[in-house]
């Protein structure tokens, strides 16, 4: 086994063959581009060009990223992309597979035509043998979403079955409902009173409102905003605040005010008089929401602004019929927006083999298993020396 990882590692694909088949992010046409996302059959507003392309621009540890681009066959349209990078490049394991491309957001799913989606995910995959790799490592990805089924369905043609690494349920909204009827179910009478008491108390320190900066003019602004509140809270203490990063606040100040100009990002605020308690970033694909980033003022810690601002946001969003749906984009089990947004969506890391009985793929898998095993026994060290 180890002489065949040797020989998958060091012999893959002619670098001419890889080349033609993996491309430079910024190498493809941003209007084909844009089109594709106007006719993607699942949204994703981290794979938006505005987004991605600042991402791997400047973004820390997300920059370089390539692209598996699907083209039509009768013609030169665009009907799948998936960004990526290589197995070395995002976890240092020399082995041939390629990693869905980190988009800062957490979710990866690929773009794919919904008016050719088995053509599409076939050319994806296809695009990635010839690339060298013997596995795709997708990674937060909605697992019974319409780009994963896509894949699957080409997989199972092909005696293929992905293999689910890791998986969580995510909280989302649906937008479709009333807002105070799903507000009272999701909360119940008595905490909602409280969050109301709470916010009459903040009241005292200036009349609350809520703003959303969405037009180009205003969102610069908003945002700059934004990354103060963010690097003021425990995320600057941490050093994590895009703002702390030069290449990621580059990449902020270029993607937003880009989304703006397509309606496709909008920055909410709310403030206690003239003063901001809390923002947050939101993008829009097609008729879904994606809820990037929160950040607050700590000082207003006891009238729990972020939820204050994600209760208007809900109502903000529900009221918008141009929204179905929103992705909070958190993690597992998250204590702030999961007892809100009720709705939740498998999403998960997906191993993708690409030839049948290859043995490359079980050493791929058991790097990666044993990976995140060696991960979590950190975490679970560094757990019991807070305690």
């Amino acid at each position: 086994m180890v002489d065949i990882a040797q020989q998958a590692a060091i012999h893959p694909a002619s670098a001419k063959d890889a080349m033609a088949a993996r491309v430079p992010l910024h190498a493809i046409d941003p209007g084909q581009w844009r089109a594709l996302a106007q006719r993607a059959i699942e949204p994703n507003g981290y794979y938006l060009p505005a987004w991605e392309l600042a991402v791997s621009a400047s973004a820390r540890g997300r920059t370089s990223a390539s692209a598996l681009p699907a083209f039509d066959g009768a013609s030169t349209r665009l009907i799948g992309l998936m960004p990526v990078i290589s197995l070395w490049q995002a976890l240092k394991i020399p082995l041939p597979a390629l990693v869905s491309a980190h988009p800062y957001g957490t979710l990866c799913s690929p773009l794919i035509d919904r008016d050719a989606p088995i053509d599409a995910a076939t050319r994806l995959l296809q695009q990635a043998r010839e690339s060298g790799a013997h596995a795709l490592v997708l990674n937060d990805v909605a697992i019974d979403g319409a780009a994963m089924n896509a894949l699957k369905q080409v997989l199972n043609h092909d005696g293929l079955k992905p293999r689910v690494l890791s998986s969580y349920l995510r909280a989302s909204l649906d937008a479709t409902q009333d807002d105070e009827t799903l507000l009272r179910e999701a909360l119940g009478a008595k905490k909602l009173k409280e969050l109301r008491r709470l916010r009459h108390r903040l009241d005292e320190h200036g009349p609350v409102t809520f703003d959303v900066a969405g037009r180009p003019d205003e969102i610069g602004p908003a945002l700059e905003t934004f990354l103060q509140l963010e690097a003021s809270g425990w995320k600057g203490k941490r050093g994590t605040a895009l703002v702390q990063h030069a290449g990621d606040a580059t990449f902020i100040r270029r993607a937003v005010p880009a989304l703006a100009e397509t309606a496709q990002c909008e920055i909410v605020t709310l403030r206690a008089g003239t003063t901001p308690v809390a923002a947050g970033i939101v993008l829009r694909h097609q008729d879904r929401a994606f809820f990037f980033k929160l950040g607050i003022d700590e000082r207003f810690a006891k009238y729990s602004p972020g939820v204050q601002l994600t209760l208007e946001l809900t109502r903000h969003l529900c009221a918008d019929p141009a929204i179905a749906s929103a992705d909070s984009t958190a993690s597992a089990d998250h204590p702030m927006i999961n007892p809100i947004w009720r709705e939740r969506f498998a999403i998960g890391d997906v191993l993708i083999p690409l030839r049948r009985h290859d043995p490359v793929v079980a050493l791929i898998h058991g790097a990666l298993v044993g990976l995140n095993a060696a991960h979590e026994t950190a975490r679970r060290l560094v757990r019991s020396l807070r305690k």
